[in-house]
């Protein structure tokens, strides 16, 4: 049928089989048919968005049978253009005959159809498909002039992203899932879909009347016909991204240069705008240079190696008069530093710290090829739930919750009200100033924190053993602000959080909180006549402090190098930030009330890097086999680390905790400069007495730097003194 035969929504059917139906059987079809209500035929659009993949065997269109496009033809809602003349409602099936395809009347039908089609309006109607046998040089001529330069997605279909990884070898496998999940961190998945498109499928199906855009990444050479398919669809409005493939354009050739391959170098990128960006990057061992053919006039986006020869690595390339578009990249920006690929620590870390900018790159391309890579959507707000780490301790907090909260159950603050309430509804709001919370422990699971994990690695007398958990909310930081005052101390307060919406950092600083991060705001309360009372600036060094110890303690684990740095972050070696504290504290009356913000990433390896990557690293390095941690046990283990780090300090004061403060942090004997890159040169000694930096000068006078007063940019080595 050459793919003309066509389903009133616009399917292609795939192969017609006779099925035999008794009389018994076909009466009750029409009687089904003819009482089915006439609204069904008018399905919400919002609701019938198919987004599940096709099967393997299959590259099916996204929508089902029954799903109706969100937008019909000429841009109609689906389901509500009128009926054209002939159309057939349900009831009417009995009249509408199956032809065979070697019936003389479906043969006459079909030719008549395909001749009206050509003179059709291509506002509301699909291409017909290309005769790809002819080869590309007739292509030209196939296209209407007349049709407008922008790609109309006439059908309605839903937003494709096709990722062709070559054959169905583990090797593509692997490549499908490394494209996917780079992608998936760009684009929002609530508005794209990506799908798989097999060799097989590439050549058989109608995929390019519903793709937006084309990635091509595999390192096998493309076969022929499916190169002209390609181009095909570049020449009809298509855009394309090639990511380390041998599939190029007219005007350009794939060279190798095998002493790049899969080795890290230095790519200098041009976006749109013409600012450049500079960064590490995985070469794919070719590069781009003059081909056969007319040359293409090159796009605005380029890159290429920051050497003498300044060998091309990404270009773009308009093609065709109908908008087409291809980006070609001999770099992997689909692959992450922990790739096998990756050899060795020194390129690991090179292309680590290029991580954030490799996304950079990315959506700038994705951006430029017409996809929205906006900020995703911030998810939905969720309720608390009151969890306690043993059963002795919930009939003493249920009592004094009965005391505390006003009439209506409500506890407030000047920061958000909370709501003690039994279970919850959908129809119950929750706002960040005002939040349920949940008080049956029965209907609180979480996919991303295990309670139960959290108890058993939770070994304190007072700390985080009541617990305010939420999937989602606004920040960790105001949730303990209502009850921090009046709870009773031994009830050690904790809230935890999968993820935040307005996380807070240092200053006027916003913490992303993406899943994968350990978040939580911990109550101490500290005695004002006390050791570290009196000191209170080390109360965020022994918190930065319990991090690291929480992961290095465990047996097996004392050698992944993660770090503390002055005042308040952890890191990966002195190269990466993972994590970092926020201490806010507040004195009433002889009492210290200490809230102790933490974020570090466990298994978040995107944009920047997470402690997995750095045992996956280790365990590469060594040939260990040392599992992935948790953020429910490291939370847990960091609150118990702190109880007794805390415990120390008042037994021992400073000199206490110094030891294995100093065993961990980055700075031993550190060379650096005061204010910027023509301060003076100093030398960091260590912590005084009371938590502060000291530095050495050159003349051997001895200065102190204050943490709220001052930053560390590790990158350039200075201690520079904050803005106000």
């Amino acid at each position: 049928m050459e793919d003309r035969l066509q389903m009133a929504n616009g399917l292609i059917p795939q192969k017609i089989v006779s099925v035999h139906l008794q009389d018994s059987a076909l009466k009750e079809l029409k009687g089904q048919a003819s009482d089915l209500p006439a609204q069904l035929l008018q399905p919400d659009p919002e609701s019938c968005i198919e987004r599940n993949p096709p099967e393997p065997d299959t590259m099916e269109d996204p929508q089902s049978p029954g799903s109706a496009s969100t937008r019909g033809p000429g841009g109609a809602p689906g389901g509500s253009e009128p009926a054209m003349d002939g159309d057939r409602g349900v009831g009417s099936v009995e009249h509408c005959p199956l032809h065979l395809s070697s019936c003389h009347e479906c043969l006459e039908l079909e030719n008549s159809t395909i001749e009206s089609v050509r003179f059709a309006s291509a506002e509301n109607i699909p291409d017909l498909p290309y005769d790809y046998s002819s080869g590309l040089e007739g292509l030209a001529d196939d296209l209407r002039p007349e049709r407008d330069e922008r790609r109309v997605n006439v059908m309605g279909k839903a937003p494709n992203i096709l990722l062709y990884v070559g054959s169905d070898s583990r090797d593509g496998q692997d490549r499908l899932q490394q494209v996917r999940s780079a992608l998936a961190d760009c684009v929002d998945t609530d508005c794209y879909t990506l799908y798989h498109l097999p060799p097989e499928n590439a050549l058989r199906d109608p995929w390019p009347d519903n793709c937006l855009l084309l990635v091509i990444a595999t390192g096998e050479p493309v076969p022929e016909d499916l190169s002209r398919r390609f181009m095909a669809y570049l020449s009809q409005g298509g855009k394309v991204l090639a990511l380390a493939s041998s599939f190029t354009l007219p005007g350009f050739r794939v060279t190798s240069k095998s002493p790049l391959q899969d080795t890290v170098q230095s790519l200098v990128f041009c976006k749109a705008d013409g600012s450049l960006l500079r960064l590490s990057i995985l070469s794919s061992g070719c590069v781009y240079e003059e081909g056969p053919g007319e040359p293409l006039g090159p796009g605005k986006l380029h890159g290429h190696l920051d050497s003498e020869d300044g060998d091309r690595l990404v270009v773009q390339v308009p093609f065709g008069i109908h908008g087409g578009e291809a980006v070609l990249c001999q770099v992997h920006l689909e692959l992450p530093p922990s790739s096998p690929v990756v050899q060795t620590q020194e390129d690991f870390n090179l292309l680590k710290s290029s991580n954030f900018r490799r996304y950079e790159v990315l959506t700038e391309i994705l951006t430029t090829l017409g996809l929205s890579c906006d900020a995703k959507q911030a998810p939905a707000l969720t309720p608390l739930y009151l969890l306690t780490a043993t059963e002795e301790i919930r009939g003493p907090l249920v009592q004094w919750l009965g005391k505390h909260v006003d009439p209506e159950g409500v506890i407030r603050s000047s920061k958000v009200s909370l709501k003690f309430i039994s279970s919850y509804t959908s129809e119950i709001e929750i706002t960040p100033s005002a939040i349920p919370v949940v008080t049956d422990t029965e209907s609180c699971s979480s996919e991303n924190f295990d309670f139960e994990i959290y108890r058993q690695n939770l070994k304190t007398k007072k700390l985080g053993k009541v617990i305010l958990f939420a999937e989602v909310t606004p920040t960790t930081m105001n949730l303990l602000d209502g009850l921090m005052f009046e709870m009773p101390q031994e009830m050690g307060l904790i809230a935890i959080a999968v993820r935040q919406t307005q996380g807070k950092g240092r200053g006027k600083n916003a913490w992303l909180s993406p899943l994968g991060c350990a978040l939580s705001t911990l109550l101490v309360c500290i005695p004002l006549r006390s050791p570290l009372g009196q000191r209170i600036p080390f109360v965020q060094h022994l918190m930065s402090l319990a991090v690291v110890e929480a992961v290095r303690s465990i047996p097996g684990y004392q050698d992944i190098n993660l770090r503390v740095k002055w005042p308040n972050d952890i890191y990966y070696s002195d190269l990466m930030k993972l994590g970092g504290v926020l201490v806010n504290s507040t004195l009433m009356g002889e009492t210290f009330y200490i809230l102790i913000g933490c974020g570090f990433n466990v298994t978040n390896s995107n944009p920047t890097i997470c402690i997995n990557d750095l045992i996956t690293e280790y365990n590469k390095e060594h040939g260990a086999e040392l599992q992935p941690l948790r953020a429910d046990c490291l939370v847990a283990r960091t609150v118990t680390v702190l109880e007794k780090l805390i415990d120390v300090f008042q037994d021992q004061g400073p000199n206490g905790v110094l030891p294995l403060y100093y065993k961990y942090w980055v700075h031993s004997a550190q060379q650096v400069r005061l204010g910027s890159a023509e301060g003076p040169q100093v030398w960091i000694a260590g912590l005084d007495d009371s938590g502060f930096l000291l530095v050495h000068q050159e003349d051997g006078d001895v200065v102190t730097v204050h943490p709220d007063g001052n930053s560390f940019d590790m990158l350039r080595n200075l201690i520079v003194p904050k803005q106000q």
